[in-house]
C-alpha cells in the first residue's frame, strides 16, 4: 500500500518495506518523490525527515526538468541516432532482403522491406540494440565475476521505461535496459557492476556504496555522465 504526504507543496509517496533505514529518491522524468521506510515507522517521523530534505528534493526536481530529451524518432534518412555514445545518421535502405542494422562509417544503415511502417522499423532497431547490449554485457559480466566473487545466473535485456537495470539476488538474475546501447560503453559497465554489486548487497545502503567504491572508484563519474545524456521522454535516471 502506498501512502502520500505533502511537504512544502511537494507530494511524496511513502512505501513501507522490510528495511532498516529511510531511503529517499527522486524519479525522472517528472521528479516524482518516493520515500521507502521501515515497516513500523510513523508518518510524522517520515514527514520530519522529508522537511529536512526538501531543498535537496526541489534541487533535483529542477535538474530533471532541465534535462535534454530526445525527439520521437521518425526513421527517415539523416535522422540522428546514437550507438555507444556516438552520433550516427540513419540511412534507410529499402530492400527485399532480411531486415538488418549495420554501422558503416558515420551511418547507421537500416535495411527494411519496402512499405514497412515506423513501428516495424522501431522493432528492428530495438532488436538490434538488445543484441548489442547483450553481447557486450555478457563479456563485462565474465570480466567482473572473478573480480567481485559473484556469479550471474541469468542475463536479460529489454527496453524499460523506468530504470537502467535491475537485479533479483535470490535468482542471481540481472535485467538491463536495451537503450544502454545508445550510451557510452563505460556507462553500461557501470550499470553492470551496480547490478552485480546487488548480488552481494540487495539494498542501497552504506555497505552497497562501499562495494561500489571498492570495485569501481569512478562510478559516480559514470553515473553523472549517464544521467546528463539526452533521454527518451519516458526514461528515468538511475
Amino acid at each position: 500500500m502506498v501512502n502520500q504526504i505533502n511537504v512544502g507543496g511537494v507530494p511524496i509517496d511513502i512505501i513501507f518495506k522490510d528495511i532498516k533505514n529511510l531511503h529517499l529518491s527522486v524519479h525522472p522524468p517528472t521528479g516524482r518523490v518516493r520515500i521507502a521506510a521501515p515497516s513500523r515507522t510513523k508518518l510524522e517521523t517520515i514527514r520530519v525527515y522529508a522537511i529536512t530534505k526538501i531543498n535537496w528534493i526541489k534541487k533535483h526536481q529542477q535538474k530533471l526538468q532541465e534535462q535534454e530529451r530526445e525527439s520521437p524518432y521518425e526513421y527517415v534518412d539523416r535522422e540522428s541516432h546514437y550507438v555507444w555514445g556516438r552520433r550516427y545518421l540513419l540511412k534507410v535502405n529499402e530492400s527485399n532482403q532480411l531486415s538488418s542494422v549495420k554501422v558503416q562509417h558515420k551511418q547507421l544503415v537500416l535495411t527494411i522491406r519496402p512499405k514497412n511502417n515506423v513501428q516495424k522499423m522501431d522493432s528492428v532497431l530495438s532488436t538490434w540494440y538488445r543484441e548489442e547490449v547483450k553481447a557486450l554485457a555478457s563479456s563485462l559480466i565474465a570480466k567482473w565475476e572473478p573480480i567481485m566473487g559473484v556469479t550471474v545466473g541469468e542475463l536479460r535485456i529489454r527496453k524499460m521505461k523506468t530504470k537502467w537495470g535491475s537485479c533479483k539476488p535470490q535468482k542471481k538474475s540481472i535485467l538491463l535496459n536495451s537503450d544502454l546501447g545508445k550510451k557510452p560503453r563505460a556507462c553500461l559497465e557501470y550499470i553492470v557492476v551496480h547490478e552485480m554489486a546487488h548480488l552481494l548487497e540487495p539494498t542501497h545502503n552504506t555497505h552497497f556504496f562501499a562495494l561500489m567504491d571498492k570495485f569501481m572508484p569512478q562510478w559516480k563519474y559514470y553515473k553523472d555522465q549517464l544521467n546528463k545524456l539526452p533521454v527518451r521522454h519516458e526514461e528515468w535516471k538511475y
